[in-house]
């Protein structure tokens, strides 16, 4: 990994010991899930425990104190978190992103940035996302900084700002005088930050995505980011980040499966001419499950691999052709992933009769999610790009989706 070096030890996390206390945190995540989505309670209690287990460091070097895991590992543990509530998973993605932004900036500064957010990440900080706006085009920014002294001030509107709500920190994105993109991250009792539970989605309506408001905002000099990516030219952090939504339909589709078998040994009937006196021996519910079943299996299958097609870029050194494979490897996982949770969760239906449909059931929330994660970036465009590649070699978009 570029311009890591070693720094004075915090206490070692160690990987085994991550992946325990996920599995000791899924009941808890678990626990009301439906209810809290059919309810609108915000699942703050669920990510500050995962921050403080540690699940947030898994990709920090061991020279820091860290675990010193793989893209793989993390792609892991999303898919257990995911499996249990698609919302928190995707609550994560600011803060594993900014991670991994964090390994494979070479900018100046950029080890100074990594000494100083891996021992917040280490004592368990949380990270949300304030750079996207709604109205304009192509991710126009609307945003605006200006210096003012020695330091800046802020102000505009953001709307998608995943997981602020949960955040001691926001990363947003404004245009200076030169109408030049400028990062800062922010922590969230600066007055003039102005978070909002506004998000009105369908499904995923509990990733705390709403409106990040900066009313002239002050931003210390020290708080401003450099900003490493170059026009055209791929970074490793975007794979990351779109296989990071696969993810999370990965275990949409898991979730549906659960839910199936569940709600067929505890509440479905068979039907009147069925030649089965209990649901789970009826042949087309176990039909429908056993669909449902390799749905899930087939969008755990493609995530991993692409995880690990990541892994071998980092392996290369990031070598730009293996970063655009692994590019195309995400694209064609997230296409498989995004369809199979909407399959899963069409196909839980056909477990019972009309009783799957009670709303005390919440059971069109797995579609609803999936759907909605869907809409992130439009699978027909992965399809296209992946067909590009194979037909004429030509690499996928460099527009921060691929």
């Amino acid at each position: 990994m570029p311009g890591l070096s070693a720094v004075p030890r915090v206490e070692q996390r160690n990987l085994d010991d991550l992946k325990g206390n996920t599995e000791n945190l899924l009941a808890l995540i678990a626990a009301g899930a439906a209810q809290r989505e059919r309810e609108r309670q915000l699942p703050y209690e669920a990510v500050r425990q995962i921050a403080q287990a540690g699940l947030y460091t898994c990709r920090i070097p061991q020279a820091y104190g860290g675990p010193g895991g793989s893209v793989s590992d993390v792609i892991g543990l999303l898919l257990r978190i995911a499996s249990v509530d698609s919302n928190v998973a995707q609550a994560l993605r600011p803060g594993f992103g900014f991670v991994e932004g964090l390994l494979s900036s070479t900018a100046d500064g950029a080890e100074a940035e990594r000494q100083r957010w891996f021992a917040r990440y280490l004592q368990g900080a949380v990270l949300g996302n304030a750079g996207w706006e709604v109205g304009g085009a192509n991710g126009a920014i609307s945003a605006r900084i200006v210096r003012e002294g020695e330091h800046y001030r802020a102000s505009g509107s953001k709307y998608y700002s995943t997981g602020a709500l949960y955040a001691d920190w926001v990363s947003a994105v404004a245009l200076d005088e030169n109408d030049q993109p400028v990062s800062f991250v922010l922590p969230r009792e600066r007055q003039g930050l102005e978070l909002l539970d506004d998000f009105d989605a369908m499904g995923q309506r509990l990733t705390a995505s709403g409106t990040t408001r900066l009313n002239d905002v002050l931003v210390y000099a020290d708080e401003i980011r450099t900003r490493t990516v170059e026009e055209g030219k791929r970074t490793i952090v975007t794979p990351f980040l779109q296989l990071f939504l696969a993810t999370v339909q990965a275990g949409i589709a898991r979730n549906a499966l659960d839910d199936a078998s569940r709600f067929a040994r505890e509440h479905a009937r068979p039907i009147k001419h069925s030649s089965a006196t209990r649901s789970v021996d009826d042949p087309y519910v176990q039909l429908s499950v056993g669909e449902i079943a390799a749905r899930a299996f087939t969008a755990e299958a493609v995530v991993l691999r692409a995880a690990a097609s990541i892994d071998r870029a980092w392996a290369a050194g990031l070598d730009p052709q293996q970063v655009d494979q692994a590019a195309i490897d995400v694209a064609q996982a997230q296409y498989i992933a995004a369809e199979s949770a909407l399959k899963a969760a069409e196909l839980l239906f056909d477990v019972g009769g009309a009783s799957t449909t009670g709303r005390s059931h919440n059971l069109d929330r797995h579609w609803r999610n999936a759907r909605t994660v869907a809409n992130h970036n439009p699978r027909h465009w992965k399809a296209a790009a992946v067909g590009a590649w194979q037909l004429t070699g030509t690499p996928p978009p460099t527009s921060g989706l691929f």
